[in-house]
């Protein structure tokens, strides 16, 4: 069993307080467990209504799966207008 984990720092320039942050993040949170089947969270930086860094993690027995699972969350995550990546930490198989 394999445990991969993506962290995604992400800047959100449209958010002016933290009811837009809560909105953007919570809507693009659900899309992605909607389509992918993976955990996420905000992480950190819950206070600061332009920034937030998101936890996805995927369970798996296979690591080229996991590997493809969190590339494809990133790649709806960069196409996301209304964030813009600022650093990631992909981490495969703990």
């Amino acid at each position: 069993m394999l445990l991969s984990t993506l962290k995604v720092d992400l800047l959100l320039r449209e958010s002016r307080s933290l009811k837009d942050r809560r909105r953007i993040l919570n809507s693009l949170k659900a899309r992605i467990r909607s389509k992918f089947n993976v955990s996420i969270a905000d992480v950190s930086e819950q206070e600061s209504w332009q920034r937030a860094i998101l936890g996805v993690a995927v369970v798996s027995n296979d690591g080229r799966f996991a590997n493809e699972v969190l590339s494809k969350v990133f790649r709806l995550i960069e196409s996301e207008p209304r964030v813009e990546v600022v650093g990631q930490v992909l981490d495969l198989g703990v």
